[in-house]
């Protein structure tokens, strides 16, 4: 994963679900903060999947959180 980045064959690179990944021990909360502190600056990561944990919510640019208005 870390190489596609570093590559910079893409300019956006979506890591789906990757905070669930995390929750479910696949790779670490410490792997993926390397991933964002290592980027190129020209390449833009979206994250997906809840529960993300704190110091990924404090080192991103920008979070949302999305909740259901009507199911």
């Amino acid at each position: 994963m870390k190489d596609i980045i570093v590559g910079k064959k893409y300019g956006l690179v979506i890591l789906d679900e990757a905070n669930v990944a995390i929750s479910f021990g696949l790779f670490s909360a410490s792997e993926l903060l390397s991933i964002i502190f290592t980027k190129p600056y020209e390449i833009d990561i979206i994250i997906t999947g809840r529960n993300a944990s704190e110091p990924v919510i404090q080192h991103a640019d920008n979070v949302t959180e999305m909740f259901p208005q009507k199911h």
